[in-house]
């Protein structure tokens, strides 16, 4: 909607609508495959806007050097990793928040459902380094893109416009057919996420919800409409969580983010290194991990201020060691299938 709204000017609810529209519309009538060939185009456009939009604004202001000038002389404390917007050193908590964020990758089901598509596991190892390399260059190029763009316009942004960097940069610095494409690099980071999300939520519900609960004798014809309705339902939800138009993007996916994390990472680092691990422990730690991200958000001030992962993963793999201990081990034929696929 933010995208829509800077580009063509469209009121933000009206762009929002149509973002949902098109969204469900693939999603729901081509699903996994739609999906995965929609995001594999969708990440090409992305890997080359990320890289190529920050070295046009170095150019434009006259190289890596003078680029490097310009943001000291708006503030030098942005070159230095230690220290937060005002100059002063990051505390222990701020660092800790920082670092992690790498534990909710963990537990990012739209993430894991592709290494679980892969067709035979001797390719996971490929498909691992091909994620390393696509991580560290596209976070690399999208914190560059906040440094230079920061260079480019000395006056700050508001917290809810200076999400917009990227598109007021291309704007700025492209011909509107290349800044068209650059451009579709930040719907098709919308995208690939959205659906991504849509697909493993509408999955989750209607196999291991309604078919497990409530219709176990379901035909497939059947379960292919129930999940088309939770896609939609989902993707009405969020919407209306996104009704707000001066919410910010990073602030809501950091939530989720956390969410996320919490509540499934642990339970599959444990699940692949750990075979005492129980249903219950799991469940306890599904609980556990999720309810701890929701109410520590709620709190502010002191060690509250930490980064809500944090807590929630701890607590997470806690309520999962203990129940599983105080649980009766698994029947000696899953270990056996454990150590086989441990090999």
């Amino acid at each position: 909607a933010k995208l829509f709204e800077s580009v063509f000017g469209l009121p933000y609810h009206s762009a929002l609508l149509i973002g949902v529209v098109v969204i469900i519309s693939y999603t729901a009538l081509g699903g996994f495959m739609a999906v995965s060939w929609t995001d594999f185009f969708q990440g090409i456009i992305m890997f080359f806007a990320i890289i190529t939009v920050p070295m046009l604004v170095v150019h434009a202001l006259g190289g890596f050097h003078d680029s490097g000038m310009a943001l000291r002389n708006v503030d030098a404390g942005y070159l230095d990793m230690f220290t937060n917007e005002s100059g002063k050193a990051l505390q222990p908590i701020a660092i800790t928040s920082l670092m992690a964020w790498g534990l909710g990758y963990f537990g990012q089901p739209h993430i894991l459902t592709r290494f679980m598509a892969i067709r035979v596991p001797e390719e996971i190892k490929s498909a691992r380094s091909i994620a390393m390399i696509w991580v560290v260059v596209s976070l690399a190029s999208a914190v560059s893109v906040g440094l230079v763009g920061r260079a480019y316009w000395p006056d700050m942004l508001s917290d809810s416009d200076s999400e917009k960097i990227f598109m007021l940069l291309v704007e700025q610095l492209t011909h509107p057919v290349i800044g068209g494409i650059l451009l579709a690099a930040v719907l098709a980071a919308i995208m690939s996420t959205a659906d991504s999300q849509l697909l493993v939520t509408a999955s989750a519900l209607t196999e291991d919800l309604y078919r497990v609960l409530f219709r176990p004798q379901a035909k497939e014809n059947e379960l292919v409409w129930v999940s088309r309705a939770t896609v939609m339902g989902v993707a009405v939800l969020a919407a209306v969580i996104a009704l707000k138009p001066d919410s910010s993007v990073l602030e809501l996916v950091s939530y989720a983010w956390a969410g996320f994390g919490a509540t499934f990472g642990p339970l599959v680092l444990l699940s692949l290194y750990w075979k005492r691990m129980t249903r219950n422990g799991a469940i306890a730690g599904l609980i556990g991990g999720g309810l701890t991200v929701l109410i520590w958000k709620q709190l502010q001030g002191g060690v509250f201020d930490l980064y809500e992962i944090v807590p929630g993963f701890a607590i997470s793999v806690l309520l999962i060691v203990v129940f599983s201990l105080s649980d009766r081990k698994p029947e000696a034929l899953i270990e056996a299938q454990f150590d086989e696929a441990k090999g």
